[in-house]
């Protein structure tokens, strides 16, 4: 390795840098909201957003407002970084890929209250079975893809309101709860060939639970609530931070981009660890790159920076810690473009542009069976992310993991068997 993981010494500060290097979006984030928003409307925002039932999309800039949705997000990330920070965990591929997707879905699913009952979930299981929460934090974390069940229960089921957030919470803790172990199942379907394995794994605990709500006569209708109007600040806001973290690593890794070649040699397949196989500053600048391309794929596709997109943006980065490179991840989102041109659906509308985006958990199988196979795997994830949110009703927001995960499953069985052939 490189950079400040060559000794001790460097361990002890390249730790202290990994945290104020994730610390700059968060705060960014909280500077910018009252920078450009009053606090009376921030907090009347943050209501509204609270209050939402954050099926998918619902674009928290839409609802709350941008003071609103910054303050949102920034104060989810700031604390899961001190509960990192507090329980010594050490900052890795995992956790850098969990706090960039929290970052991310707080702009269109994840709040200040439905987060919550997913992470009592993982310290019960904790000690349930008499380990560290440690030990699940990064699966707790990615659990909270299913907060929309919390909050739907709690202020849109026509439910009295404290039996509806009573119901919401204990479903929620129950979900928080038998997702690790089942999580750890899910992953041997797909062979770790789909990157969101907590996405496909909720995916079937949003399916019951939705079918449970149904079998009770409670109904959750999808919708699609998105922003426009802050487009162009947030296309510049992102340019800015991911050339940041591209310069960043670039000093971390000696002022050079030497090594970073090697990246194209790794599949991306689960677990793939970037920060311990290529260095700290190398996998910034991956992650910075990712972000680079991941905005091309918007611009190029006329699409507008909103909450979903944002946040589809940050999650391709983050799992540029931990998977996704550009030899992997470019057929994905290659395979989904030409499939919103010869297909139903507009590839300029945001659905169809975070398929392609939050495609790439399928970035593995391009890097083991190559570009072409690549390809045909977001072909294919096209079709099945936009069909098969009808399954959960929008209750799981990691739809795109759900899809990806039953893609792999289908397909990397065939390509082995066609391996062993040649």
């Amino acid at each position: 390795m490189q950079g400040l993981v060559s000794n001790k010494e460097e361990i002890i500060l390249s730790r202290r840098s990994h945290f104020l290097i994730l610390l700059i979006l968060p705060l960014t984030f909280l500077a910018l909201a009252f920078i450009f928003d009053t606090p009376a409307n921030i907090f009347s925002g943050l209501d509204k957003i609270i209050w939402a039932p954050d099926i998918l999309l619902t674009d928290y800039l839409a609802v709350g407002g941008f003071g609103a949705a910054l303050f949102n997000v920034s104060l989810i990330v700031l604390i899961n970084i001190f509960i990192i920070y507090k329980l010594k965990v050490k900052i890795n591929g995992a956790i850098i890929a969990a706090i960039f997707t929290l970052a991310g879905f707080s702009f269109f699913g994840k709040t200040l209250f439905n987060i919550w009952p997913m992470y009592l979930g993982g310290v019960l299981y904790a000690k349930y079975k008499k380990i560290s929460f440690e030990q699940v934090l990064v699966v707790t974390m990615f659990s909270t893809c299913l907060a929309p069940v919390v909050s739907q229960l709690a202020f849109s089921a026509d439910l009295p309101l404290h039996y509806g957030i009573i119901i919401g919470i204990l479903l929620g803790t129950a979900g928080g709860f038998i997702i690790t172990p089942l999580a750890s199942n899910m992953s041997k379907l797909h062979g770790g060939y789909s990157l969101y394995n907590a996405g496909f794994t909720a995916g079937l605990l949003g399916t019951l639970v939705f079918s449970l709500m149904k079998s009770f006569g409670l109904n959750i209708e999808q919708q699609l609530i998105l922003s426009s109007q802050y487009n162009i600040f947030f296309r510049n806001l992102l340019l800015i931070y991911f050339l940041l973290l591209i310069g960043i690593g670039y000093l971390l890794n000696n002022k050079t981009f030497k090594g970073y070649g090697k990246i194209f040699r790794y599949s991306g397949k689960l677990v793939t660890d970037f920060t311990q196989l290529m260095g700290y500053g190398l996998t910034l600048i991956n992650m910075g790159i990712m972000g680079l391309i991941s905005m091309f794929f918007v611009y190029f596709t006329s699409g507008e920076f909103n909450g979903p997109i944002i946040g589809g943006i940050l999650t391709v980065v983050g799992f540029s810690a931990f998977g996704n490179h550009p030899g992997n991840s470019i057929p994905i989102m290659v395979g989904v473009f030409f499939g919103g041109v010869l297909k139903v659906w507009d590839i300029q509308t945001t659905p169809t542009i975070i398929a392609g985006l939050f495609g790439t958990t399928l970035a593995p199988i391009a890097g083991r069976y190559g570009a072409y196979a690549g390809v045909l795997a977001g072909f294919l994830h096209l079709s099945m992310v936009m069909n098969i949110g009808v399954v959960h009703g929008g209750t799981n927001l990691y739809n795109n993991g759900f899809s990806g995960g039953l893609i792999a499953s289908i397909l990397v069985p065939v390509f082995e068997c066609f391996r062993k052939e040649e």
